[in-house]
């Protein structure tokens, strides 16, 4: 349970500085809005991202990873659809949340919860 709240702090943190970065995203209603919109990316994450992940492996694969950043830019897409408090202003502004939550999240999850294994 811990690490699994230490997770959706890490993705909490990550929408934070995002919103901050971006001009084109927004995350409005405050702190519980931001724990909000990380809990419903994470569910969109955990149950549309990995069909997606297995749908669109060979062309990941072919792309070098390049395109698993547009799957995650079409996550958070998803969940600006869903969330009311999440605003995306266009495709490049998804993309670039994208890769910067996903920066961000993969260094504080290392800081914070270490090495797997």
């Amino acid at each position: 349970m811990r690490h699994f709240l230490l997770r959706w702090a890490v993705l909490t943190l990550a929408f934070a500085l995002t919103d901050a970065i971006l001009t084109g995203m927004k995350v409005t209603g405050g702190f519980f809005a931001l724990v909000g919109v990380a809990a419903i990316f994470g569910i969109v994450n955990a149950v549309l991202g990995t069909i997606l992940r297995i749908l669109t492996l060979p062309i990941t694969i072919v792309t070098l990873g390049l395109f698993a950043l547009l799957v995650n830019a079409a996550l958070l897409a998803i969940t600006a659809g869903i969330s009311s408090n999440l605003t995306i202003n266009g495709f490049w502004t998804a993309v670039f949340a994208a890769l910067i939550i996903t920066i961000v999240s993969a260094i504080l999850n290392r800081v914070v919860i270490g090495k797997r294994g």
